[in-house]
This record gives C-alpha cells, structure tokens and sequence, in this order.
C-alpha cells in the first residue's frame, strides 16, 4: 500500500481556541517535515478560495454555523516551493484546485506550467507535483468570476449546466497543459438535453481567439493529474486529452470503488500505461492510540476521540448533530490501537490501494497530530509489510 498524508489547515475553533493564521500555517509546516521524515510519500493540501466568514453576511450562507475558514490554503503553486524547500523526498498535492476561479482555465494552465519552469531549474526537480483540480467545494467561490446563470433561461438549467461547464474547463486546462494552440471555437459546446428530446446549446462561458499558453516549454515529467469530480463522463473526458486519475473519499462504498477502478482500467490515457489503483487515492480519517494501557482501553480512548471531534465539527458545520452520521463516520475512520487498526486496512482496502491519511481533522494540538503520524507510520505500516490479501 502507499501512504500519503492530507491536510486541511482548518481554521476554525476548537475547545474554544482558535489559532491565528500564522500558528495555522507553523503547524502545517511542522507537520509536513515531520512527514517528510517518517516517510509518507505525498503530502495534499486543502484548497479553498474567498472567506466563508465574510461568505456568511450575505443570502445564503453555505456554513452559516462554521467558525473560521474550512481551509487557509489558496495556492498550492507557491506553498509547493516552500515545502520542497523545507523537505527531502516528500511530494505534494492539491486537494483540490478550483479551476473556475480566479481567472478560469486559461489562468490555471498558466500558472501550472509556469511552476513547472521554475520547477525544472531547482534541487527538486524530480518531486512530483500531484494537481487534483476540481470545479470547488463552494458556489460562492466561482460566482465573482462569472460562473453563474447569466439569464432566465441557464436559471432554470442551472443544476444541468454546473457540471458541464466542469467538463469545459477540463478540456480547455488540459488542453493548454499539454500544449495545444487552440481558439473556443475549437472546443466542445456545452449542450443540455431537454425532456421532449430537443437539445440547448449554451454558450460558452470562455470566449477567446488562438491561444497558446506560455512557458512554451515547460517540462510535464514532474506533473501528475487528478480530477476531483466523481462525475463518470468527467473523468472519462479528462483521458480523452491527458492520463488523469481521480480521487475518492473512505466512505464511498466498496461496490462504487471497483466499479471506478473497472471504469478507469478502460478510459485512463494510453500515454499513462495501464491503469493502477494507487491513481485513485482515498481519504480516510486516523484516530490512533498507543499508551501503555491494554488493547482495550487503547480502543475506546482512539473512539471516543473520533467521536468528539466528530460530533464538534459537524456541529459547527450543520448546527445540528445527527448520532447516525457521527456513528458512520467513526465506523469509516481508522480508529483504535495500532494493532486494531492494522486489521481495519486489511479487512477494507486492497494492498494496492492508496490512502490519504487526515490526522489533523478539526485538532489544533500540534504535538497530538505529530504523535498520531509517529505512531502511525512506526507501529501500524511496519505490520503491512508483507499485506498481500486483498478485497
């Protein structure tokens, strides 16, 4: 199995502390080097655009129970160099980029292989920048950048429309990645299929003559690409253009898993080679305990952790608590002795599998989070060694 690592630099209150954004962004750092050290193999990153705190003044607040921002991360370009920077072999990754805003696909494309020029010139070369791109968590994100319904007619289509503007974005940032010199005459319309069998073409929401995006030359062999949509179409338009794998999260069904892999073995780029389960890597929440107490004790206390922290963040997200949720969500998680855990993976993943493990989920404790990755990394993995089972 591959174990890498994710993190949200979640600011929001926590037992009634609430770090500033500088001790947010220390921990990160910290923790990505420690990481680094014990041997994880990708670090991702949460990204998030526009503050949901001043989201929350206006109609129709997306969290309007939330204190703080979901994410502090906006641009995972500049926080790449410095964790190349501060590291020795660990590589990074988005999740995930919006590439509907801040300037749209156009811009995304650039700035990637921009980054990638610098990239090439530096010690770290051959560090991978692992992109998951999306079209983001929250609408508020997207609409000052114009992807909103632009008359009474995309109004009423609007939830058809969202996910084919996606699709459009995809084309035209993969597109421009690879190189291509292309005008938006030249790519595929978005088209919404009425009722009656009649069909809509909307127009484009990026107009533009030839374009070709610079650095001309930026090199690509450090670059790997992951859509974040669990969209079927979406993923099998982004591997019309370039290899792309997807991510999923630990709560998604096993049979939804396999039916993704079975999919992908058919769609992925051929320019990719074949199909490996390690491209669709998965979130999944760690709540570990290893004191000196028997197996037992060791159980309960990583469970009732689980369930604190799970029970204050979806409060603070939902303004509700709902016991079935938080009760799924433990059950999902890794939870409990190294031991205990050790027979969770075996029991719910594939030995070619690949995780995204979260142990700084709503926990501003440095030093916990820290102990947590240790333990992880030093009494669960070694027990893996020799994993060849499988689902």
């Amino acid at each position: 199995m591959k174990f890498d690592i994710f993190f949200s630099i979640c600011q929001t209150e926590v037992d009634g502390y609430m770090p500033t954004e500088k001790i947010m962004f220390q921990n990160f750092f910290d923790q990505v080097r420690l990481a680094d050290e014990l041997g994880f193999g990708t670090a991702w990153v949460a990204e998030t655009h526009l503050s949901c705190q001043i989201q929350k003044q206006n109609p129709g607040a997306v969290i309007p129970h939330f204190k703080g921002e979901i994410g502090l991360n906006t641009d995972i370009l500049q926080l790449a160099h410095l964790v190349f920077a501060q590291t020795k072999s660990i590589n990074i990754g988005s999740a995930i980029r919006n590439i509907l805003c801040n300037g749209g696909p156009i811009a995304h494309a650039e700035a990637v292989k921009m980054f990638l020029s610098l990239h090439d010139l530096s010690p770290h070369r051959e560090r991978l920048l692992e992109l998951g791109f999306a079209s983001g968590r929250f609408p508020f994100s997207n609409t000052p950048y114009g992807i909103r319904p632009r008359n009474a007619n995309e109004e009423a289509m609007w939830p058809l429309i969202k996910g084919k503007i996606f699709h459009q974005a995809s084309e035209i940032f993969l597109r421009f990645l690879r190189g291509d010199v292309f005008s938006s005459r030249d790519i595929k319309p978005i088209i919404i299929k009425r009722e009656d069998a009649s069909q809509v073409e909307i127009e484009s929401f990026w107009k533009f003559d030839k374009v070709g995006v610079i650095p001309l030359e930026a090199p690509l062999e450090s670059l790997r690409l992951i859509t974040g949509s669990h969209d079927p179409a979406a993923q099998i338009l982004a591997n019309e253009f370039m290899p792309v794998g997807t991510f999923n999260l630990s709560i998604t069904p096993s049979s939804e898993i396999e039916t993704t892999h079975e999919r992908m073995k058919k769609y992925f780029h051929k320019s990719g080679g074949p199909w490996k389960r390690s491209y669709m890597p998965r979130t999944v929440l760690v709540f570990v305990d290893a004191s000196g107490d028997s197996a037992e004790e060791q159980n309960q206390r990583a469970r009732e952790q689980g369930n604190k922290v799970l029970s204050n963040y979806w409060k603070a997200i939902e303004g509700t608590l709902d016991p079935k949720k938080i009760e799924n969500a433990v059950d999902n998680a890794l939870s409990g002795s190294p031991t205990q855990i050790v027979q969770q993976i075996r029991e719910r993943f594939h030995p070619d599998d690949r995780v995204m493990l979260w142990f700084d989920f709503n926990n501003h404790d440095n030093e916990a989070v820290k102990k947590s990755m240790s333990i992880f990394m030093k009494e669960v993995v070694p027990q893996l060694k020799n994993y060849s089972g499988g689902l």
